[in-house]
């Protein structure tokens, strides 16, 4: 698994409208980062964005399959992170859109951090 420092480049550019979006090298891929918070990962010059129960109809409407990878004990999947639309690398506004409700799915991720999960 590895990611292009050129694709890197051009997501940054294309999100661009949205404010400051930082990758950062992880593992054999990168995160795409607002604020602080993870939106997004890139795995294999692959596009996944972060998505949560008010997102995912999208993703399944469109048979977008979540992130998985293989391990010595067969597959895993990350099943918040599904892959991005191709069309979205050749339409910025509409990579600005799914990437700002994936940024919004960061946001609902992170207020419900630290949060005591109520007494049974």
């Amino acid at each position: 698994m590895a990611v292009s420092a050129g694709l890197i480049e051009f997501l940054v550019e294309q999100l661009g409208s949205l404010g400051r979006v930082e990758p950062r090298r992880m593992f054999s891929g990168a995160g795409l980062f607002r604020d602080g918070l993870m939106f997004a990962i890139v795995i294999d010059d692959v596009l996944y964005f972060k998505t949560d129960v008010e997102t995912v109809a999208a993703f399944d409407a469109e048979g977008l399959p979540p992130f998985s990878y293989g391990t010595r004990t067969g597959e895993r999947r990350l099943t918040h992170y599904r892959r991005a639309p191709e069309r979205l690398l050749d339409d910025a506004d509409e990579m600005a859109g799914w990437a700002a409700r994936a940024y919004a799915v960061a946001q609902r991720a992170d207020a419900t951090k630290g949060r005591k999960k109520p007494p049974r």
